[in-house]
């Protein structure tokens, strides 16, 4: 529920929602149940409020329908709840499950594997499909956490850290290498250890 909430909505923004929605809302039968004005009014700060509040209320429903109430282990069962994108789906299977089925592509995610040269598309199954033969299937959940932690820490969207960073002798865009020696590594070869 917190993953759906997420979208277009900041983590920080999320934790704080989902302190008083969890102690209202402690399963699939709760979300189902709640007043749409009352659980509107819980997730009001995330935005999309009103679709956010439809979509908990139709997963939640499809939940306790179609699988016991339990969340579901595969991409596919998971795809076809409401509000529940790939994104969501691999944030669910690779840190509840641990499961590693696809590399999460969120904003920091689809950022620096722009900047890093690793994909040069802007569609985030189009960069999942260019991330997976280059990250070891068992690192795929890890990746996502690495380059998540790197683009909030080092590598930010305004003002990346290049002098130190830790990947400026591999990135094409830092500021701190000519031009000529901006070269990518070979696959497989990022120097990331899980």
């Amino acid at each position: 529920m917190a993953t759906i909430l997420s979208a277009q909505c900041t983590d920080k923004r999320v934790n704080l929602v989902t302190r008083e929605l969890f102690k209202r809302c402690r399963s699939a039968a709760d979300y189902a149940s709640i007043p749409t004005p009352e659980l509107e009014a819980l997730i009001e700060s995330t935005g999309f409020f009103r679709a956010k509040a439809r979509n908990l209320k139709a997963c939640a429903a499809a939940l306790l329908e179609r699988h016991g109430g339990e969340v579901p282990r595969s991409m596919e069962e998971l795809t076809a709840l409401a509000g529940v994108g790939r994104k969501t789906a691999n944030v669910v299977l690779g840190n509840a499950y641990h499961l590693n089925v696809g590399i999460v592509v969120d904003t920091h995610v689809r950022r620096l594997s722009q900047r890093l040269g690793l994909s040069h598309h802007s569609d985030p199954t189009k960069i999942e499909a260019d991330l997976l033969p280059l990250v070891p299937r068992e690192s795929w959940t890890l990746f996502s956490h690495w380059l998540i932690w790197h683009g909030r820490r080092r590598c930010t969207a305004r003002k990346p850290d290049c002098a130190s960073c830790e990947l400026q002798t591999l990135c094409p865009a830092s500021a701190l290498l000519p031009r000529p020696e901006r070269t990518l590594p070979p696959p497989l070869n990022f120097g990331l250890q899980p």
